[in-house]
C-alpha cells in the first residue's frame, strides 16, 4: 500500500461560542477564539489517499486531479469564509473547531475520491495545532 498526500491552503474566520454560557464562561473555555468580532486562521489542509500504484503510470492517483477535487469540493467552500455562517456543510449548531472540520471535510471528500481510498485528513489551524481524522 502506498500513501500520497496533497496539501492545500485556505483562510477562514470563526468564533467559538456557546449561546447558553455567559461571556465570562465562553472566554474562560475558548479564550481568543471567543472574540465577539471573529478571528481568522491560515489553514493548511493535508489530504492523504492510499492505493496500489498503476503499473503503467506509477500513480495511485493523478495528484492534479486530486487537487482539483479538493479545491472544488472543499477549498471553494471554505476559503475567505466565516465558518460559523457561510459554509453550507457546517451545521449551524456545531462549533467550527479544527476537530469538527476534519470530520466534515472527510464527509465531503470521501464520495468524490476515485481509484484510490481516502486515508487521512490533517488540518493545521496554526503551526502548533492540528487535528487528524481517519474516517473512524
Amino acid at each position: 500500500m502506498v500513501y500520497i498526500t496533497r496539501r492545500e491552503r485556505f483562510n477562514a474566520a470563526h468564533k467559538l461560542w456557546v449561546k447558553s454560557w455567559s461571556r465570562e464562561k465562553n472566554l474562560e473555555v475558548f479564550g481568543k477564539c471567543a472574540n465577539a468580532n471573529w478571528h481568522g486562521h491560515n489553514y493548511d489542509l493535508f489530504v492523504t489517499v492510499k492505493g496500489i500504484p498503476d503499473p503503467l503510470t506509477g500513480f495511485i492517483v493523478d495528484v492534479k486531479k486530486l487537487s482539483k477535487i479538493i479545491k472544488n469540493v472543499i477549498i471553494e467552500q471554505l476559503d475567505h469564509k466565516n465558518l460559523n455562517i457561510d459554509v453550507p456543510f457546517i451545521p449551524e449548531d456545531m462549533q467550527p473547531t479544527t476537530e469538527n472540520l476534519v470530520m466534515l471535510i472527510w464527509e465531503q471528500l470521501s464520495p468524490n475520491i476515485e481509484g484510490c481510498e481516502l486515508h487521512c485528513i490533517k488540518l493545521y489551524e496554526t503551526e502548533n495545532i492540528f487535528a487528524e481524522y481517519y474516517g473512524e
